[in-house]
C-alpha cells in the first residue's frame, strides 16, 4: 500500500481532516476534532536510522490490538500512545492493503462511536 492511497483512504472517511498539531512530521487524522490515526516516518517523523517506513498509529478494541500484534510482525503496541488501546503499524509491505483498511475501519468507528449521537448522525448522514 502506498503512502499516496493510505493517505487518500484516510481522508475519504467522513468528515476526516488532516491536522498537525506536533509538528509537520507527523500527520494526524480526525474526526470531528477527535484523533483516529497518525501517520509519520518511523518514530514521531524521525525515522529509524536507515530505515524510511511510514508508521500508523490506529485505535483498536484492547483485545484485537494483541491478536493482532502476534498475527503481524509489523503491529506493534502504539508507540507515544496508550498501548492497551492503540496500535502502531509499520507500513512495510507485509500486511495486506484489504487488512490494513480494516484496521483503519474499525480505529474510525470506535472513535465515532464515543462521540455524541448528534455528532454520529451528522457524520452516518454522509456515509
Amino acid at each position: 500500500m502506498t503512502v499516496a492511497i493510505l493517505r487518500t483512504y484516510l481522508l475519504d472517511k467522513p468528515r476526516a481532516q488532516l491536522d498537525f498539531p506536533f509538528g509537520e512530521e507527523i500527520e494526524v487524522y480526525k474526526v470531528k476534532g477527535k484523533m483516529f490515526a497518525t501517520l509519520a516516518i518511523g518514530k514521531m517523523g524521525k525515522g529509524d536510522g536507515d530505515k524510511r517506513e511510514y508508521w500508523m498509529n490506529l485505535k483498536c478494541d484492547p483485545n484485537e490490538a494483541i491478536m493482532l500484534r502476534d498475527v503481524f510482525d509489523a503491529v506493534i503496541p502504539g508507540y507515544h500512545m496508550n498501548k492497551q488501546h492503540w496500535n502502531t503499524v509499520i507500513i512495510d509491505g507485509s500486511i495486506p492493503q484489504g487488512e490494513i483498511e480494516r484496521m483503519i475501519d474499525s480505529s474510525f468507528d470506535l472513535v465515532v462511536g464515543q462521540l455524541t449521537k448528534k455528532e454520529q448522525t451528522s457524520i452516518n448522514v454522509l456515509k
